[in-house]
């Protein structure tokens, strides 16, 4: 099938990388363009478009796709790539338009819906292949799947595992528009929820609030934007990312460390599983605090 491919985050690699090994012919990758980036603010390209480099593929970088002219394609794949796009581009291809999005739709419609899935205590998530609609993720549904996510499981695993459920779901879909028989079901929108863009905001974390919400956030929140926080008590320690945590029973005052692994909520304790220190990678808690003050009774402050 002749592709043309747009998107811009790491989540569509491994399906623009899949197809291409399939056979398909990606007429054109499409994706936005390079940004700032890191300390120097240099322009840095999307990962999409390192790997249309990397693959010799013919790439257009655009801020606005509704402006462009699109070569011939069957198909209109869009991944993860940040743009709304108009009716007259969504029926360019023979077989029209096409979007993965990571969630088990009407679910957590958005731009965050694998943090949204850890933030509301989901047990399963899963990929859904919709048609494109003017509503946001409001399309057609044509294939969907599921995985379980893990007790300590983090967001950016999790947004692995559905990025590698990808490219399998994707072909299924494609074959089946090719023979004619693709099934589209529409969305349940009584059952429709809201997976809104997260900001640093987003990760500060309110100790009164229950242990089960704030291991949910620390978890839903890692690696990006992160629940940054410091130990008041000292000047040692600097800044850490909390990584892993799960609700457990335990009193005292919010934000206390009341045991070696365990922080006081405003409804029982989390126990922190592991933790990053700035600009280290993340270790299991008893090792942090081999190194770093971490001592009963001193409290952590989010920052």
């Amino acid at each position: 099938m002749r592709i043309i491919f747009a998107g811009s985050g790491e989540f569509g690699i491994p399906t623009l990388a899949g197809l291409l090994d399939a056979g398909h012919e990606i007429v054109l990758t499409i994706s936005q363009p390079d940004r700032p980036a890191g300390r120097g603010r240099h322009l840095t390209p999307t990962p999409i478009s390192r790997l249309a480099a990397e693959r010799d593929l013919r790439l257009l970088k655009t801020a606005n796709l509704n402006q462009e002219k699109l070569p011939p394609a069957d198909l209109l794949l869009v991944i993860a790539f940040g743009q709304k796009i108009a009716p007259h581009i969504v029926d360019h291809a023979k077989f029209k338009a096409i979007n993965l999005h990571g969630s088990r739709l009407p679910k957590f419609r958005g731009a965050g819906p694998i943090n949204a899935a850890i933030l509301a205590g989901e047990s399963i998530s899963g990929n859904t292949i919709i048609r494109i609609a003017p509503r946001m993720d409001a399309g057609a549904m044509l294939r969907q799947s599921s995985l379980y996510i893990g007790e300590l499981e983090t967001a950016g695993e999790l947004h692995d595992r559905l990025s590698a459920d990808g490219p399998a779901l994707v072909m299924d879909v494609i074959q089946q528009l090719e023979q004619g028989k693709a099934v589209e079901t529409e969305q349940d929108e009584s059952q429709a929820s809201r997976a809104p863009k997260l900001s640093r905001q987003s990760a500060n974390i309110d100790w009164t609030q229950s242990a089960d919400r704030i291991a949910r956030q620390i978890r839903g929140m890692y690696p990006w934007p992160g629940c940054h926080v410091r130990l008041m008590e000292s000047d040692e320690c600097g800044r850490a990312t909390l990584v892993r945590a799960r609700p457990v029973d335990g009193g005292g005052a919010p934000g206390e460390i009341i045991s070696p692994d365990t922080v006081a909520t405003g409804s029982g304790a989390v126990q922190i599983v592991e933790i990053q220190p700035e600009g280290k990678r993340p270790m299991p808690l008893r090792a942090f605090a081999n190194g770093h003050p971490w001592r009963i009774g001193m409290r952590l402050e989010s920052i």
